[in-house]
Formats: C-alpha cells, sequence, structure tokens
C-alpha cells in the first residue's frame, strides 16, 4: 500500500469518525419533522423512541470505539511493518491468542447489544390495556382509517398536492385529513392493506410496521407532547411509492372528544354518550336474557 493511498484512508476513516460525535440538529417537536442538513435521530415524543435513542447511542459507542481501534491498528501497522522500517517481514503463520481474542471479543460485542435490542423489541411489541384504538389501512397511494372505539367512522388521507399547499404546511408530507389522537393516551394502531405492502411510519413516535395483505399487524404508542407529527409510507409499494404520507395531530383529550363528536355528526352518527348508553342498555338487556 502506498503512503498517498494510506493517507485517504487515515483521513477517510477521521471525517467518519468526526461525523459520529456531531451532534443532531435540534428538530422541531411542534411539527415533528427532521431540519435540513440535521445529523442524528429525529426527536421522539412517545417512551419506544426514547429507547431507540438509547440503544442507537450505545450502537454508536461501540461502532465509534471499533473505527477508531481499527484506525490506529492501521497507522501501527502502516508504520511499524512499512518495506523501510521492516525490510525482512515476518513469516508468522499462528498466533492462538490472537486467533481467541478476535473470536472472543466480537462476541462479547454481539452479547452487549443483544440484550437492550431484544429488550426494545419486547417492549415495542407488547401493547398492554390500550386506552384507545383506531385502524390504518393502506391502499395505492394513500391511507385511510377508522376509529372503532368511537362509532367506526373513517376516514381517507390523501397528500395535498404542491399548488395546493397552505401556509406552514409541509411539501410531499401534509395530507387533506389528518390521524386525530389524544395526548398522554396509551394509542394501539391496528395495520392492514388492500392491495399490496405498504409500512406505517412515524419517526417521532418510534414506530415502524408493515401493513400486510390479509394481515392485521399493531403497534403502539403515548405521546407525551401535542403536536403534528409527520411520517410516510417505508415499503416500495409502486411508482407514487413517495406521494403516501401520514400527519398525526396530538391534541388534549377534551379537544378530541369535540373533534370526535364533530365526526360522528358528520358521518351520521349519534352522540358518543347517546350511543354508550344504548350499548349498555343492550348489554343489560342480553345479560337478563341469560
Amino acid at each position: 500500500m502506498s503512503w498517498k493511498n494510506s493517507f485517504v484512508m487515515i483521513g477517510l476513516a477521521l471525517i467518519g469518525a468526526l461525523a459520529l460525535f456531531q451532534p443532531a440538529l435540534a428538530a422541531d417537536p411542534v411539527l415533528g419533522q427532521p431540519r435540513p442538513w440535521q445529523l442524528g435521530l429525529q426527536d421522539g415524543v412517545t417512551e419506544i423512541k426514547d429507547l431507540v435513542h438509547d440503544f442507537h447511542t450505545l450502537l454508536l459507542i461501540i461502532i465509534t470505539a471499533i473505527t477508531l481501534f481499527v484506525m490506529v491498528l492501521l497507522i501501527y501497522v502502516m508504520v511499524r511493518f512499512n518495506a523501510k522500517n521492516n525490510p525482512v517481514p515476518s513469516k508468522t503463520s499462528h498466533n492462538t491468542l490472537v486467533e481467541v481474542v478476535w473470536t472472543v471479543v466480537p462476541v462479547m460485542i454481539l452479547l452487549i447489544i443483544a440484550v437492550p435490542s431484544f429488550k426494545l423489541l419486547y417492549f415495542q411489541d407488547r401493547i398492554e390495556n390500550p386506552e384507545l384504538t383506531i385502524k390504518a389501512v393502506g391502499h395505492q397511494w394513500y391511507w385511510s382509517y377508522e376509529y372503532p372505539d368511537n362509532g367506526g367512522f373513517g376516514f381517507d388521507a390523501l397528500m395535498v398536492p404542491e399548488k395546493d399547499l397552505k401556509p406552514g404546511q409541509l411539501r410531499l408530507l401534509e395530507t387533506d385529513n389528518r390521524v386525530v389522537l389524544p395526548v398522554d393516551t396509551r394509542i394501539q394502531v391496528l395495520i392492514t392493506t388492500e392491495d399490496v405492502l405498504h409500512a406505517w411510519t412515524v419517526p417521532a413516535f418510534g414506530v415502524k410496521k408493515d401493513a400486510v395483505p390479509g394481515k392485521v399487524n399493531a403497534v403502539w404508542f403515548n405521546a407525551r407532547k401535542e403536536g403534528v407529527y409527520y411520517g410516510q409510507c417505508s415499503e416500495l409499494c409502486g411508482s407514487l411509492h413517495g406521494f403516501m404520507p401520514i400527519a398525526v395531530e396530538v391534541v388534549s383529550k377534551e379537544k378530541f372528544k369535540s373533534w370526535v363528536e364533530e365526526r360522528r355528526k358528520a358521518a351520521g352518527l349519534p352522540a358518543h354518550d347517546e350511543l354508550a348508553a344504548r350499548l349498555a342498555a343492550e348489554a343489560l338487556v342480553k345479560t337478563a336474557a341469560k
């Protein structure tokens, strides 16, 4: 290896190491979107995203340590064993200690990564006592949503064309109907599709789940801040794959209740309290009949 190539490799390694240590530009938690030229992960507003950040930090430390170690080892080898300093190369072909070390150390690193990885996967998949359930259905190329806990009303959410964007709305991310959800509520999202594979992904929530034809997958989250959070379909679902955004508006519980009543009225459904009373009466009649 020539000295010119050696310096190029060292320079690239240094640039990579410095890039890893660059702090992420702060994302705007109100809009739930990353900023241009941001490094690192988008800010999160859920417990799941907090664990994702912690796991990412662990991986960042490990890969940085490995990168620096390899860089130092390369520099040492290039200086210590070049033709000038080492005109007679060693003919060593076996070293038990080295072989044990380079087998055991990677295994230990993988174990260190595996434990928090399994913890995160379990936490993401464990849906306990959801307070609200909604359903997201993927189509080519838009999402439709249903609110089964609130009478079953639903709507389609299509991307707003660039020419129709209003001030403050985001290109390729805004939808004509936002998914409205209450803050500080354990929410379960049932995800499926009517045609091809899609994926319901909202980075600020730390959720990403495939929508599979004929199957219902589920994710959960509990957003702790009000605001508008954006995502996109993350599966290659066809020619308009990049035009299938997700816009979730997290509001106060009072505002969510008012929004639900407006949607129920628009869908011709009875008021929520009236429906609850009717269902309770029906349940009472069925119990008495038994």
